[in-house]
């Protein structure tokens, strides 16, 4: 499958970087550029890419704003938040605003694409340090002092499930640990998602930290 792709930096030379390195794999056309983040709104409507790479920064309109337009208007269109740095706080609000992922600029390549293409697959992974970032960031604010009630409508095996992909766990990786297939992962993940109206693996690993659903979470309380 070929995938339309949206780069969206102020940067010309970051612009030319993430061109020249989608341009080398196979699968990746770049239909469009954008230089701050009302323009991205103006070339997602023009263009209708299915993969948008958003940086944080940006004048007129930052990614953070545009990210949460653009899922407005067009919310199967995914976005990946591109920055130099993994301050938490951004993390959240793009996870707020409807992105699909956080990549560093100074990640290395090889990185860039296992990612994009594991989200593109709907197989994307949340690294275990990502994972830290946001159990730190929900362990710090003041709604953990809230008393947080657990899901309704989740069955035991789904809640199970909410708490692997909060881990990091790839669909291979649960399925290999619960002893079932990927095709049955995939569809307790779609189920999953539409019982708690989320719209992907990061919003769910933030969800499961904050409801105390993994084992990740619970590891570190117990440190």
């Amino acid at each position: 499958m070929n995938y339309r792709v949206m780069i969206a930096d102020d940067h010309p030379l970051a612009r030319k970087a993430i061109r020249l390195l989608l341009e080398q794999e196979a699968g990746f056309e770049i239909v469009a550029e954008a230089l701050d983040g009302e323009q991205a709104i103006e070339m997602c409507s023009k263009h209708q890419p299915d993969l948008v790479l958003m940086d944080i920064r940006m004048p007129v309109m930052s990614g953070l704003e545009a990210t949460r337009k653009i899922k407005q208007l067009y919310p199967h269109t995914r976005i990946v938040m591109l920055s130099v740095s993994d301050d938490v706080a951004d993390l959240f609000t793009a996870i707020q605003n409807g992105a699909q992922g956080y990549l560093l600029k100074n990640m290395d390549p090889d990185e860039w694409m296992v990612y994009l293409k594991g989200l593109l697959d709907d197989n994307s992974e949340i690294s275990r340090g990502m994972a830290d970032r946001l159990f730190q960031l929900f362990r710090s604010s003041s709604r953990q002092a809230e008393s947080l009630s657990k899901p309704s409508g989740l069955s035991p095996r789904e809640v199970e499930i909410l708490s692997c992909v909060s881990s990091g766990q790839s669909n291979k990786q649960i399925a290999e640990q619960l002893i079932i297939t990927e095709n049955t992962v995939k569809n307790h993940i779609k189920n999953i998602l539409a019982k708690l109206e989320l719209d992907n693996r990061v919003q769910l690993t933030a969800y499961a930290i904050r409801h105390g659903l993994t084992h990740f979470s619970q590891n570190n309380d117990n440190k």
